[in-house]
């Protein structure tokens, strides 16, 4: 079959010298340094600066088997903080502490690193702060809230613990969730409010929130046939290659409002080779109950959607995506080794939802996506236009053999910091593969 010339090319701009022997699972970007965070089986943690693609540090000692996934905590001043998972069934969290003076912040400038002298001092300044124990098995994610008091991770134990940060080092167990009849694969939390997603090899992603004093799964988001590998949410603003699209139509509007309504959608990938986008349906504004009441009115409960599944360009797993809080795209990768990005835009001609389409009017006839009854008591049709798919993912970039014959594990937007950089703006593509090599990537016309 023959494909269409693709408007952008994937370039790499970058690489991290590949760890002998080892695989390399993760790579997490700082939320506002120039730094990355590469998880390996080599029980070890690499920080590689972004402006010069050079490892700064290593983290090691904390962990006796491999280190699975990492994730760095939300708005910290001076210090930073990265909690790790790892096969032997451990949670750690390490802190660091430095004065960020622009650019890198002290501490972490390529300057500082000029021998395996300094190398061992920076490795010596971070501190392994505390282990969580709890899982049975190996940890395969973590993931910190927005506002980095709430820590989840999950594991191969088929449970979801969540943490909360009672003092400095000083964590508690809040829940063990255990409704996942399989290895838990991710966990992810919203980008504003406090609703934690999973998703399982038992073929499901779950949303969780905290009813009173106990966490539950509000929705169950049932439809891929297969894994799931990873969930990803959507930017809290809605992005801007949509916004800055000329040409407001009724149709656009409504699909506007009803984002704005139902917030952040969220993405899922799978071993079914498909990539899935999910939509919360809000419901009807009840009426306004006093903060002093504690009579409850209305169920914690949310329905979901299966708004959309972006173009099939994965012929194995798909073991990763990540969603761009700036353009909005998102990128896939996994056990072909390709890399694939996708964008939304409007569509030219606004598909009508009709009678016996799926989406809002199956929703509104009494079905969910996966058949099963659907109570749309209480929902605001209004805020369900009957021309939901105004817009549309094609792909915009793809790469075959990312990293030659292996595996891609991990895929993930990041600003670009580079002396490469147009402008300020600008974002790269990481890479993170079996060959225990990590590539940057940025997109060309």
């Amino acid at each position: 079959m023959d494909d269409p010339i693709l408007p952008l090319q994937l370039e790499v701009v970058g690489s991290m010298s590949p760890t002998p022997l080892s695989r390399a699972w993760i790579s997490a970007p700082h939320p506002y340094l120039p730094i990355l965070a590469t998880c390996a089986s080599d029980r070890t943690v690499r920080i590689y600066s972004l402006t010069s693609f050079t490892q700064l540090s290593s983290i090691t000692g904390g962990h006796k088997r491999s280190i699975r996934t990492c994730a760095w905590k939300p708005n910290l001043q001076n210090e930073s903080t990265l909690a790790t998972g790892s096969f032997d069934s451990s949670v750690g969290v390490w802190r660091k502490d430095h004065d960020v003076t622009g650019g890198d912040g002290v501490g972490f400038t390529d300057a500082n690193f000029e021998g395996e002298n300094q190398e061992e001092e920076e490795d010596e300044e971070w501190r392994f702060a505390l282990v969580l124990d709890g899982h049975d098995s190996e940890v395969k994610g973590v993931s910190w809230n927005a506002g980095g008091n709430l820590l989840a991770t999950c594991s191969r134990d088929k449970s979801v613990w969540i943490w909360e940060e009672m003092d400095e080092d000083d964590y508690e167990t809040v829940a063990v969730l255990q409704e996942h009849s399989g290895d838990v694969k991710c966990v992810s939390w919203h980008p504003e409010e406090e609703m934690l997603a999973s998703c399982s090899y038992d073929d499901d992603v779950r949303l969780w929130k905290n009813d009173v004093d106990d966490w539950t799964c509000i929705s169950l988001l049932q439809g891929h046939s297969s894994t799931v590998w990873m969930v990803e949410w959507e930017a809290l603003s809605i992005t801007e290659s949509l916004m800055a699209s000329t040409g407001e139509t009724p149709e656009r509007n409504a699909w506007i409002e009803r984002r704005k309504t139902s917030g952040p959608r969220l993405a899922s990938c799978s071993d079914d080779v498909t990539i899935r986008i999910w939509r919360r349906v809000p419901r009807e504004k009840g009426p306004e109950q006093s903060k002093l009441s504690i009579i409850r009115t209305g169920s914690i409960e949310e329905d979901w959607l299966e708004e959309a599944q972006l173009p099939k360009r994965h012929d194995r797993a798909i073991y990763a995506i990540s969603w761009s809080k700036k353009s909005g795209r998102i990128a896939s990768t996994g056990g072909d080794g390709k890399i694939v990005v996708y964008e939304e835009r409007w569509r030219k001609d606004p598909i009508a939802i009709g009678p016996g389409m799926k989406d809002e009017t199956d929703a509104l006839n009494g079905e969910s996506q996966g058949g099963a009854p659907m109570d749309v008591t209480g929902y605001d049709k209004s805020a369900l236009p009957q021309a939901a798919n105004v817009t549309e993912w094609v792909v915009v970039a793809e790469f075959d053999g990312a990293h030659d014959v292996f595996e891609v594990n991990h895929i993930a937007w990041a600003k670009r910091a580079d002396r490469g950089k147009h402008d300020e703006s600008e974002e790269i593509l990481i890479s993170t593969g079996d060959d225990g090599g990590v590539k940057v990537w940025a997109l060309t016309p």
